[in-house]
Formats: structure tokens, sequence, C-alpha cells
């Protein structure tokens, strides 16, 4: 069994006004740092054994609150990174409900393709074929990925069997945490859009690491200044590799 945690990044000032999508410079604000910190509190004694992130800086920014308690490299995955909404990347979203394409967005994402970008159907594709190369590396252990919500509600409904024309039914909240099994039977989805506790999520006894992070240990507060460099980044075969 393979655990996934499919996290969210923090809230920023792009949130619920502008598409961000690819967007340099985007970061977490106030609210999002404070739900950072209490995600790394969340997140409690987990033995995660790794940690992967969207390209993104809110995204980077929200995976150091699961890194650094765990004295663990923080690798970017470009699979993971936000949907390429092309020209819709930056405008306000009040702007897009009026545009003609809106509706396929909401109603056929399937066949829907945002102009110079990609379809959700596309989008859906390349992130489950990294998170799926992700968790190989990682049998009977917990991982982490720090994402977005386009991407974590696709992979979600791809994972569960739901239609991805019906994908904008989920809702995925700020620095939530989203929890897939993968066993032999297949995925099984443990929790969803979780903003509390996940005290309850455990390998099984017999699959447990060696060495796990003590309960009453303190944890660090999570540092500003945990650099990615080249050797952190990983690159799945047929992702771009020229995003900063």
């Amino acid at each position: 069994m393979t655990i996934v945690l499919l996290i969210r990044h923090g809230a920023n000032d792009w949130v619920h006004g502008r598409l961000a999508g690819w967007t340099p410079g985007v970061h977490l604000n106030d609210e999002g740092r404070q739900q950072v910190r209490e995600l790394s509190k969340r997140l409690g004694d987990l033995p995660i054994a790794a940690v992967y992130s969207s390209p993104l800086e809110r995204t980077i920014e929200t995976a150091q609150a699961v890194a650094a308690s765990r004295d663990l490299p923080i690798r970017v995955v470009d699979g993971v990174g936000e949907v390429r909404y092309g020209e819709w990347q930056g405008a306000e979203l009040k702007e897009l409900y009026k545009h003609q394409l809106w509706p396929g967005v909401q109603f056929y994402p399937s066949g829907t393709r945002f102009p110079s970008g990609e379809t959700l159907g596309e989008a859906q594709t390349r992130a489950v074929a990294a998170i799926d190369a992700l968790r190989a590396q990682h049998p009977n252990q917990i991982i982490a990925i720090v994402s977005h919500a386009d991407i974590i509600r696709l992979v979600v409904a791809y994972y569960i069997g739901m239609h991805i024309d019906l994908f904008q039914r989920l809702a995925i909240n700020t620095a939530a945490v989203t929890v897939v099994a993968f066993e032999a039977m297949g995925p099984r989805l443990l929790a969803y859009n979780d903003t509390g506790s996940l005290a309850h999520i455990r390998l099984r006894p017999e699959q447990s690491p060696q060495s796990e992070t003590a309960a009453d240990e303190p944890e660090p507060a999570p540092s500003d200044n945990h650099h990615i460099t080249d050797a952190d980044r990983v690159i799945l075969e047929g992702e771009p590799q020229d995003v900063t």
C-alpha cells in the first residue's frame, strides 16, 4: 500500500478573484501562511517519506510546512503543476464567467480547450501519470504532493471513477488535504478536502517504516529558506522543462 496526501496550497490574493495559473510571483498571503502553519500541526507525526510540489511559489511555500519539520527536501514535479489556462491566465473570474467557453469548462471539460492552453482532460492525464510514477517509487510509504485545486479535483475524479465532465461537483479548499490509498484492489479515498486532524491516517502496522517521528517531539517552525536546487526537480518524461 502507498498513501498519497494531495495538498492544496494555502490562500493567496488571487484566490476567488483571478485565475493565477502559471503566473510567476503569486505567493501565500497572511491567511495562507497561517493555514500552512496549522497544516504542519495537523499532519502531526505522520511518517511522510517524501514531499513533492508543483513548481509554483505558492505550492513550494506550502510544501515547506510539510518538509521543514521532517528535514526532507522538496522535490519539484512539473506534472502536478497548475492547469495551463492559456489566454485565460491572469484574467478576472467575473469576466471569464461571461466567456462563450465558460459553459464548456463547467459542463464539458473533457472536450473544451482553454484558448492557447490545454484541455482539462490533458491536465488530468499528465497529473495522473505523474502521481502514478511517484507512488511507484514509494511502496508501503506515505508521500505528500502539494498542488492546485483543479489538478487535485481532476485526479480525485480519475481515481474514484468519476467522469471528468462531473469534476466541477468536487470542491477543494486552500490548505486542505485529500488522502488516497493505493492497494492491490485499487485506489481508496481515505479523506477528502480535510481541514482537521489526520490522526486516523496510518499505514498498516506490518508495513510501517522502521523509523517514525516521535509524537511528543516538538516540531520546528517551517523554514522560509528552503531552497530548491536542480537536483530536487523531478521532470517526468514528456513534461515541459522550461518552468522556473
